[in-house]
């Protein structure tokens, strides 16, 4: 898990990429994050973060920010690539499967919620295949999807 952390030590707006990138389109979240790094140009009030397979580590930037945008991967029967814009108020209103990390990206947020935070959540979550094959690189449907998802965000951004 890395944080990009030059802009501002607490952030206001966190974008949390989710996936391991070990088993291709699984790694999905963290890609729309490394494409987002690459291109620059993100206000300095957000803080990108590659959330690997997930963790408890994850609340604390989580409590951090008022605004998060999450991008994950889901394996709900649509065809790979294809993705959609949610804004989950309970852990039920996401995608009825996630895709499976350490700790699941639903079991995070229902944590949080536990603890009292009530930011304002999105959820770009992006179709795969599942299960999926050990491997380093995204499909080319999934791929394509990228710089999609990652210029619907920065539309967000610039209306935030």
């Amino acid at each position: 898990m890395t944080v990009d952390r030059s802009k501002s030590s607490k952030s206001r707006i966190l974008i949390l990429g989710i996936g391991n990138t070990l088993l291709g389109d699984e790694g999905v979240g963290v890609a729309v994050i490394d494409h987002l790094k690459a291109k620059g140009g993100i206000p300095a009030d957000v803080d990108l973060l590659d959330g690997g397979t997930g963790s408890m580590v994850l609340l604390e930037p989580m409590r951090e920010a008022r605004r998060m945008i999450l991008v994950d991967a889901t394996a709900d029967g649509s065809p790979p690539g294809t993705f959609q814009r949610l804004v989950p108020r309970f852990s039920t209103d996401f995608p009825p499967s996630l895709t499976a990390h350490d700790i699941g990206l639903r079991d995070l947020l229902d944590t949080f919620y536990l603890l009292g935070e009530t930011p304002e959540v999105v959820l770009y979550a992006i179709s795969i295949h599942f299960p999926q094959e050990i491997g380093l690189t995204l499909s080319a449907e999934v791929a394509a999807a990228v710089p999609l998802v990652a210029e619907r965000i920065r539309q967000e951004l610039r209306g935030a």
